[in-house]
């Protein structure tokens, strides 16, 4: 199984075997249409990434934590001073286990593909915000069944 999000259409595509199963809408970053480059930027990410993470316990449902920052990210973060020698390794070697790489560098972190915001008014269409922090938003049916079937190590592909 492979889960692709597609920022300018704001879909998520289900692919197993090379065939699509199932689309379903989301939310994306308040900047959306930039790639996350640092803490507080609000920008979704771009690129290949892996589920880390699974909280059955979110505030916002159910989620799925990407390993955000990956490899080019830290690459990027490196050599524009953003993080140190240190955070770089801490980062490469997390992904070289499929781990979770460090979320609290100047990077940012947490992105996660979670369920609704009980915070939202009722009013909100799939008790969505108008955007997120950088996550990717789900209607909470489509959380639960994407929740129960994605393995730890799932590849994510964001694309523009």
């Amino acid at each position: 199984m492979q889960i692709i999000v597609r920022k300018q259409s704001r879909v998520l595509l289900v692919v197993v075997d090379g065939v699509q199963e199932c689309t379903y809408p989301v939310t994306l970053g308040r900047n959306w249409a930039a790639d996350k480059a640092m803490e507080g930027d609000e920008a979704t990410p771009l690129g290949e990434f892996y589920v880390c993470a699974k909280n059955p316990r979110s505030k916002f449902f159910l989620s799925m934590c990407l390993s955000y920052p990956n490899a080019e990210d830290a690459e990027r973060g490196l050599s524009a001073n953003l993080i140190s020698p240190a955070e770089h390794a801490a980062i490469l070697e997390a992904i070289s286990r499929r781990a979770v790489p460090p979320q609290h560098t100047r990077l940012g972190g947490e992105i996660y593909i979670h369920g609704e915001d009980p915070r939202s008014p009722a009013s909100s269409p799939a008790g969505f915000r108008p955007g997120t922090r950088g996550c990717i938003g789900l209607e909470n049916s489509a959380m639960r069944a994407l929740f129960e079937r994605t393995a730890l190590g799932t590849p994510v592909i964001i694309t523009p």
